[in-house]
């Protein structure tokens, strides 16, 4: 099964670029979503969470995804911690996920800390999106409806561009609002196609 890993920094356009692979019929495993299910009540991590952070990270009985995004961007321990129980599992999922697409051309796998969780054995080759980091800190404070304080150290605590860029096989240039991606994503899915009967 071939699989193409998409990453790039917070905010740059990784759903957007994903759901125009989707319109092309490419099956997208997000581990975004993974880690959401895993931190729903009955899932293994969701009782880890709650022992370790205790009662106050609940809300009505789910986990509170913005206080616990607030503690482990302020603590490089408590992020580090659950990192080191929830890694493993989206690993796991993501395995058996891209598996039981067999029968797919290839998959596009969505990992936005591709290179800082050592995701890059999931997959073949390696997507990333280009956005300048203005233009991610905008958009991050208005889609989170967080100060930019907390949107430059959540950006702090990954690659930079630079640094992902220079790992990427392939790369799409959001650099700007109307750039052409339907046709970048066009073209990559001709390629990967071909790619895929290697």
């Amino acid at each position: 099964m071939f699989s193409v890993g998409l990453t790039g920094g917070i905010a740059s356009g990784k759903t957007t670029i994903s759901d125009l692979f989707a319109e092309l019929g490419v099956p997208i495993i997000d581990t975004d979503v993974i880690s959401r299910q895993l931190l729903e009540p009955g899932e293994l991590a969701f009782d880890q969470v709650c022992a370790h952070f205790g009662d106050e990270i609940l809300d009505n009985n789910d986990i509170n995804r913005a206080q616990l995004r607030k503690i482990v961007f302020t603590d490089t321990r408590q992020k580090h911690w659950l990192e080191t129980m929830l890694h493993p599992l989206i690993y796991k999922r993501s395995h058996e996920a891209i598996l039981g697409y067999s029968r797919a051309k290839y998959v596009l796998v969505v990992v936005p800390l591709l290179f800082e969780t050592n995701f890059q054995s999931l997959v073949d080759r390696i997507l990333v999106v280009d956005c300048p980091t203005q233009k991610q800190i905008d958009r991050l404070l208005k889609r989170d409806q967080i100060d930019e304080t907390l949107a430059r150290r959540m950006l702090a605590q990954q690659l930079s561009n630079t640094q992902r860029l220079a790992k990427a096989h392939d790369i799409i240039d959001n650099s700007e609002d109307g750039k052409d991606l339907k046709s970048q994503v066009a073209n990559l899915h001709q390629t990967y196609l071909t790619l895929s009967q290697c």
